[in-house]
């Protein structure tokens, strides 16, 4: 079932609720004494916001209604600030690996005696790759790494310049063939579910896991500095892009965050946001999902379709699930909002996206 739908209905009926409060009432007319006062109908029009808003309507706008300012960002999502100048940071995770982020995408690369490897180009910043590496090394670039087939992780491949040698997973390999993007060059080396990298002494370990966000993505361990790179599944201290990071699999990508929190490593790196992750930040991801499925669940048990839903659409099947499934995620946004709203920063941007998704994922998957 589309939730675009969905999302309108609500947004609609808030913007129609946020205009009753702040419209002014317009100056009355004298009643003419030859006519009848007329009474206006408070019956809903076809098709337009229903007078009475859902029960127990969560404050933190709906999808489709703007937010005239949104929750802080806690400070303990915050990373170090980016110089402008130079639109990129650079930090040194440990024996000649490094990470290069504009504090929204995040990419590695690490140096070896004869060469450097790079793992995603992703293209806010692909043009300023080589000016990083130059602060480090003025060997050339070997070997590229694709974590995935996603175009803003890898789209900027180009602007590395040279021939280096690209490694990734076949189902990545598919899916670019598939697509046929200048942009995203063909890999020259793949693999089906583990591949080792060792170059002048220095290892990464690639390995596929399944299905999750995209088929294709893969976790990227350096065993040596204790770092682990798996791309859009872990967000330190943010709540999660909208419906799990456009999960392909929401249920697979649950269980594969799952899994980076068992493995044995240091230091994270997501693919996103403003810094790096620890244990503490994917274990707390790991907390709000199940929570989220928790009250998904919830709301799917204890409410019923049909109810509230005006008598002539109850021969409407999309008319009754379309307002069954907006009151289960309102009372899902409600039972989170209150531990949650705090603590992940972008909490109220994509709450309803995140269980809108979840309930879509348990009710018919």
């Amino acid at each position: 079932m589309n939730t675009n739908h969905h999302f309108g209905i609500l947004a609609l009926a808030a913007l129609s609720g946020l205009a009753a409060c702040t419209r002014a009432p317009a100056p009355a007319e004298p009643a003419k004494a030859q006519e009848p006062m007329k009474q206006e109908s408070t019956a809903d029009e076809p098709g337009a916001p229903g007078h009475t808003p859902y029960a127990n309507m969560p404050k933190i706008a709906p999808i489709g209604v703007r937010i005239g300012k949104h929750f802080d960002v806690p400070a303990g999502a915050r990373g170090p600030e980016v110089d402008p100048a130079k639109g990129y940071r650079l930090q040194d995770l440990g024996n000649g690996l490094y990470m290069v982020t504009d504090n929204i995408y995040q990419s590695m690369f690490l140096v070896y005696d004869k060469g450097v490897v790079v793992v995603d180009t992703p293209p806010n910043y692909a043009a300023n790759l080589p000016k990083a590496i130059a602060e480090v090394t003025d060997k050339p670039i070997t070997h590229l790494i694709y974590s995935h087939a996603h175009k803003d992780h890898i789209g900027g491949t180009k602007a590395l310049g040279g021939k280096p040698i690209i490694i990734a997973q076949e189902e990545t390999a598919r899916l670019l063939k598939r697509d046929n993007d200048p942009d995203r060059p063909l890999p020259t080396v793949t693999f089906k579910d583990k591949y080792t990298l060792e170059v002048g002494g220095k290892r990464l370990d690639l390995s596929y896991h399944g299905n999750a966000h995209l088929p294709g993505n893969i976790f990227i361990s350096a065993p040596e500095q204790k770092v682990l790179m798996v791309i859009d599944v872990a967000f330190p201290g943010w709540m999660p892009w909208r419906r799990f990071a456009v999960a392909q699999d929401v249920l697979g990508s649950i269980a594969q965050l799952d899994e980076i929190a068992k493995l044995p490593w240091e230091t994270l790196v997501g693919g996103h946001v403003a810094r790096t992750g620890t244990h503490a930040d994917v274990d707390m991801q790991v907390e709000f999902y199940k929570d989220l499925k928790q009250a998904a669940g919830q709301a799917l048990s204890s409410t019923k379709p049909g109810e509230g839903v005006n008598p002539e659409d109850m021969k409407n099947p999309w008319a009754i699930y379309d307002d069954y499934i907006d009151r289960v995620v309102v009372q899902c946004v409600n039972t989170l909002t209150p531990k949650w709203s705090t603590r992940l920063a972008a909490y109220d941007v994509y709450i309803w996206d995140q269980c809108y998704s979840m309930e879509q994922t348990l009710r018919i998957e």
